[in-house]
């Protein structure tokens, strides 16, 4: 790509929008157009060298309207706009989730309108059929596993039939389209707080909390033995641009193939903060499936590479950042 051409980024407030925005940046692309549904104040990140639009994605001439300048040499447009959050979110806003697939559909429309030449769909994986995933020791996830088709219901559904979509605007209309199944990704400059935020940030948060108020007692939601890989926003914003940039033509897994439980994220993160908490748990709590790993076969063929950082290194990075929010809001008096 010509450092000129028109990159769009939906969902640039978000949180993996803006690591992607921040990286495009660092590579030397100068004409970027970032778009999110949150007022500016509220974006994760906000740079003054992007044209940023506030706008909501699900309206069909809003969607048009940040594509047209496509027939002038915009090329790529990566779409991750969602409604979501971690467990504590999808699972009692099945519908607010559900109502993403007008974004992911308005987009396709527009950039088939405007001749945009790559589209990147965010997909996760909460799109893999629940049975696969009911036991802590559950197999890593390949990809032919989404099918037959039973996904997390609301977000999951909504993910796979957008990527459907994805898929049958290639074959019908000759859009290139990239599609990338998310696993848990985490790090600096995200939600740790609100109901939003996913484990490893809110894991940070309470072992934060326990620091700085001297209480040692954390709520953990389940037994601490469900299982999960937690993917660093680094390895996140890599894996995007060369699916993009690739021939991958079907849905691919990013993810970390690092499984652990979340107990034993609790004591990673005790290891960073050097403390010990008393962990309280919940099992009442809202809970996902029971375990989830990336099968990262497939990326190691087609790229000759997989997300790799560190659990702890990544961890020990947005501990950092979060404690400093934190302890900077407890010192201001917030």
């Amino acid at each position: 790509m010509d450092k000129k051409d028109l990159i769009l980024v939906a969902g640039g407030g978000g949180f993996i929008g803006g690591h992607l925005i921040a990286d495009l940046r660092r590579k030397g692309f100068t004409n970027i157009r970032s778009v999110d549904i949150k007022p500016l104040d509220n974006w994760y990140q906000l740079f003054s060298d992007v044209e940023n639009i506030q706008c909501d994605l699900k309206d069909k001439a809003a969607c048009e309207k940040v594509c047209q300048q496509a027939s002038q040499g915009a090329r790529h447009v990566y779409n991750l706009a969602a409604d979501m959050g971690g467990m504590g979110f999808i699972e009692t806003h099945k519908a607010e989730c559900m109502l993403s697939v007008l974004i992911n559909t308005n987009l396709l429309l527009a950039a088939k309108k405007y001749g945009v030449e790559r589209f990147f769909f965010s997909s996760s994986a909460c799109v893999y059929a629940a049975q696969k995933q009911n036991t802590a020791h559950a197999l890593p996830l390949k990809e032919e596993d989404a099918y037959p088709a039973m996904p997390e219901d609301g977000y999951g559904w909504e993910k796979l039939f957008s990527e459907r979509m994805c898929s049958h605007f290639r074959e019908d209309y000759g859009l290139i389209t990239r599609v990338a199944r998310y696993h848990n990704v985490y790090g600096p400059y995200g939600t740790y707080e609100g109901g939003r935020e996913k484990a490893p940030a809110a894991l940070c948060r309470k072992i934060i909390e326990a620091q700085l108020s001297g209480d040692s007692r954390i709520k953990i939601w389940g037994d601490g033995e469900q299982t999960r890989s937690f993917m660093y926003i680094d390895d996140c914003v890599y894996g995007t641009q060369a699916i993009l940039n690739s021939e991958i033509l079907e849905p691919i897994n990013l993810g970390s193939s690092e499984l652990v439980t979340i107990n034993q994220l609790v004591s990673i993160i005790e290891e960073i903060a050097q403390i010990k908490v008393k962990r309280e748990y919940q099992l009442d709590a809202p809970l996902g499936v029971r375990g989830r790993n990336s099968d990262n076969t497939l990326i190691q063929k087609k790229l000759g590479w997989e997300p790799s950082i560190p659990l702890k290194i990544g961890l020990e990075k947005t501990y950092a950042w979060i404690y400093n929010q934190m302890s900077t809001h407890v010192g201001s008096g917030i």
